[in-house]
C-alpha cells in the first residue's frame, strides 16, 4: 500500500461525532441489526422471540443454513407467504453476507408489509466465520 502524505490523517481529519450523536446512531443501529453471535445465543432458548428467514435461493438454503431458519427467498416475501405468522412476529433476515444485499431487500419487503424486522449482519458467511454449525436439508 502506498504511504500517505504525512499531512493526511484519514481517521482524524474528520472529527468524531459528539457523544450524544454517536449514542443515538449506535442505539439506532441495534434497532435494525443484530449479529450472528446474538442470534446463535437466542436460538439456544426454547422461544427465541423471532423467526429467522434465510432469504437466499432454495438451493443455497439446502446446501447449508442457520439451524431453525425458514427458507423464504426475498422475492417471495408477501402477505400470503407470511399469513401463518402473527402480525407482530419479529423476523431476522440473512443472505450470503456483506457482499449480498438480499437481506436488505427482504427487510424492505417486510417493512413495507408492516412487519417487524432486523438484519443479521454478516449473513451466512458471518455465521460460518463465528464457527457455528450449519443445518442441511
Amino acid at each position: 500500500m502506498p504511504a500517505l502524505p504525512t499531512e493526511a490523517r484519514p481517521v482524524t481529519d474528520i472529527p468524531a461525532a459528539e457523544s450524544r450523536d454517536a449514542l443515538a446512531h449506535f442505539e439506532a443501529l441495534l434497532r435494525y441489526e443484530t449479529d450472528c453471535w446474538d442470534v446463535h445465543l437466542a436460538l439456544s432458548e426454547k422461544h427465541p422471540g423471532f423467526v429467522v428467514l434465510d432469504v437466499r435461493s432454495p438451493e443455497l438454503y439446502r446446501a447449508g443454513h442457520v439451524p431453525g431458519a425458514v427458507s423464504l427467498p426475498h422475492a417471495r416475501i408477501n402477505e400470503r407467504n407470511l399469513e401463518s405468522y402473527a402480525d407482530d412476529t419479529l423476523f431476522v433476515v440473512y443472505c450470503g453476507g456483506p457482499h449480498c444485499n438480499g437481506a436488505d431487500r427482504a427487510a424492505i419487503r417486510l417493512a413495507k408489509l408492516g412487519r417487524p424486522v432486523k438484519k443479521m449482519i454478516g449473513g451466512i458467511e458471518g455465521w460460518k466465520d463465528e464457527g457455528f454449525d450449519l443445518a442441511t436439508t
